[in-house]
């Protein structure tokens, strides 16, 4: 059996609504990935633990507290700190057009805004994140 994407999906911060994030989890899982979902208020150092551990091909946040710049920031600044720079970082949720330029130049692979289908989403962690060698 050829090895799957593994991807982790967190909630950083304290928002509490993670309806939109278990649904992305869900998609993922459902279309052959390997998912694990962190839950709720998930600190960035949290986060970067889980995606290590678990051998992470990818890490998806979902932020809707609008502390998208700081979170992402830290998480791939720990990356970083922690020589897993290749672990593919997206994300998606109340993001500002604005904003989407700086955080793609933090390194930010993709944000997907609301409206966002979870068939796009699961075309693009397919087509941007590598398939692991088995």
């Amino acid at each position: 059996m050829s090895s799957r994407i593994r991807v982790v999906v967190a909630k950083p911060g304290l928002d509490g609504h993670d309806r939109g994030a278990k649904v992305v989890a869900r998609a993922l899982r459902d279309a052959g990935m390997e998912v694990v979902y962190t839950g709720l208020h998930q600190t960035p150092e949290q986060i970067v633990e889980t995606a290590i551990q678990e051998d992470a091909d990818a890490v998806g946040l979902s932020v809707l507290s609008g502390a998208h710049m700081t979170l992402f920031r830290r998480v791939l600044e720990l990356l970083a700190e922690r020589d897993a720079r290749d672990i593919v970082v997206f994300g998606g949720g109340i993001i500002p057009n604005g904003d989407i330029p700086e955080l793609e130049k933090l390194g930010v692979a993709k944000i997907f805004t609301p409206g966002a289908t979870t068939q796009a989403i699961v075309d693009w962690v397919r087509q941007n994140v590598a398939q692991p060698v088995s």
